[in-house]
């Protein structure tokens, strides 16, 4: 009976049993190892590579990169080449991507800035042109060519055009490439065609071709404004590469017109 005469109910907070702190540990516990994690080896769904591979193929790439930290059985399946090209190339709808990249972190970002136009280069061109032409800025095109002046268009065959809209890439095939003169892997874009089977996958960093070669000094000798034994010289004590003989035939002219030979 309760003070007033009413029943009690048993199932009042007074009538129940007192939770000793062990029992609270075990409880504790229990729900640690139900809860669902990364981190908890006992959830076999985490550990299934088919599970596994239905969630990666709907991450997105920045997403792709974390998982494949997690441990070594999420990394196999993030890192597999397929996930990675169907995931590199859905926001922008692309419809494949060729050519394997010299390093996994190739995939590990895919904005805008990844992708780019090739455009072969014909008598009239300057980068001025093609700014206006693509609809880009011409500080743009110079970065993304490593480019130092609008003369080092005379030794290319081609120039890498940022992709100002992303429309151009729908149900378009992008090719991985090292660009030679840019000296980075980027998705390049052919609006003419398919590309030539040597600049799949290129990492060589020097020009063999003649024709090349011949654009190269023309371009050297039109920036330094010498004449041509001056700028055959300063190619052969950079051993022809077209940074160094313009850095090595600066630093000369600073010298002369500090010691007033100039």
């Amino acid at each position: 009976m309760g003070c007033c005469g009413d029943e009690e109910d048993d199932s009042s907070p007074l009538h129940q049993p007192l939770t000793t702190t062990a029992d609270h540990r075990n409880s504790v516990f229990t729900s640690t190892v139900d809860t669902i994690s990364p981190m908890n080896s006992n959830f076999a769904a985490l550990i299934c590579h088919d599970t596994l591979r239905l969630i990666f193929e709907k991450l997105p790439i920045a997403d792709l990169a974390r998982a494949a930290c997690v441990c070594r059985i999420w990394c196999t399946i993030a890192s597999d080449r397929d996930i990675l090209t169907a995931s590199f190339k859905a926001p922008w709808r692309l419809y494949d991507v060729v050519g394997n990249p010299s390093s996994g972190s190739f995939w590990r970002d895919n904005r805008l800035s990844k992708f780019a136009i090739s455009h072969r280069i014909s008598r009239g061109d300057s980068v001025a042109s093609l700014a206006v032409k693509y609809d880009v800025q011409v500080m743009e095109v110079k970065r993304l060519n490593n480019m130092m002046s609008d003369h080092g268009i005379y030794s290319r065959e081609r120039l890498l055009i940022p992709v100002s809209n992303a429309d151009i890439l729908i149900d378009n095939t992008c090719y991985i490439e090292l660009d030679l003169y840019a000296k980075r892997e980027v998705a390049v874009l052919y609006l003419e065609g398919a590309p030539d089977s040597k600049n799949l996958g290129c990492s060589s960093s020097k020009v063999t071709s003649n024709e090349g070669k011949k654009r190269i000094f023309e371009s050297i000798r039109r920036s330094m404004q010498v004449d041509d034994g001056t700028a055959l010289y300063y190619l052969s004590v950079s051993n022809g590469d077209p940074r160094a003989a313009l850095s090595e035939f600066s630093e000369d002219v600073k010298w002369e017109r500090q010691a007033g030979l100039a």
